[in-house]
């Protein structure tokens, strides 16, 4: 009778290591997880046309992190994709954070504890702060600070893009924010200009105004579905 008990115990003993084990590696996993996917690393999904011609609903990417716990300025440049997060405007702690991380971690990044659809944004960087932005028939052009001469948005860009231009409306007049024509704006220093690539959708920095470089959580660094279009956006 005690060999048999010594035998139970020892492979109780055993259960109980391998479990602490197996839950220490899990713990290791999840913790590596959700410090890649909150300041390196994140993926994303396009769920509406704001942005055709160029990407298309269901497009997914792998977008870096901006992290607002690290309080750094993202590095920009022109025609960039970026994450529009309004949810940073309101103020939210390490545990909150952390919180997230376990959704998205759960969900495989599929859903998100305090960043709903609404308040969530992919975006094109039009201006950058210091530029002087003008726009005619929907397209910007950018005087960039001490520069004495303007560009049209293509010119800065980093990489081609194609934009949707709506068709003109004899109703239309500049009191409405899907007019083709905007006076100068003069960009502030922790400010940017973001537009949808389809210029019949409005909701963009034409009606929110500029966009804080804090609200800003990530930008598009590569396509990977689906296969046929993979690549840099």
């Amino acid at each position: 009778m005690a060999k048999k008990y010594k035998i139970a115990y020892t492979e109780k003993q055993k259960n109980a290591h391998l479990a602490a084990w197996v839950f220490l590696w899990f713990f290791v996993f999840y913790l590596l997880y959700t410090l890649l996917t909150t300041f390196v690393f994140s993926t994303r999904s396009l769920d509406t046309d704001t942005m055709r011609p160029e990407l298309h609903v269901g497009d997914r990417f792998i977008c870096s992190s901006y992290s607002s716990l690290l309080n750094r300025t993202p590095s920009l440049r022109y025609g960039n994709i970026v994450i529009i997060d309004k949810s940073r405007q309101k103020p939210r702690s390490v545990a909150d954070s952390l919180l997230e991380g376990v959704v998205r971690f759960f969900t495989a990044q599929r859903l998100n504890l305090f960043t709903q659809g609404e308040d969530s944004y992919i975006k094109r960087v039009i201006g950058l702060p210091g530029d002087e932005i003008t726009m005619t028939n929907y397209v910007f052009r950018v005087r960039r600070r001490d520069d004495p001469y303007s560009y049209t948005e293509f010119e800065l860009a980093e990489k081609p893009y194609d934009v949707t231009i709506p068709p003109g409306s004899s109703l239309w007049d500049e009191s409405l924010p899907f007019f083709g024509s905007m006076g100068p704006i003069v960009l502030g220093d922790n400010e940017c200009f973001v537009l949808s690539d389809d210029r019949n959708n409005t909701n963009d920095s034409r009606t929110w105004g500029p966009v804080s470089l804090d609200l800003i959580a990530g930008k598009v660094v590569f396509r990977y579905w689906p296969i046929f279009r993979i690549g840099i956006p």
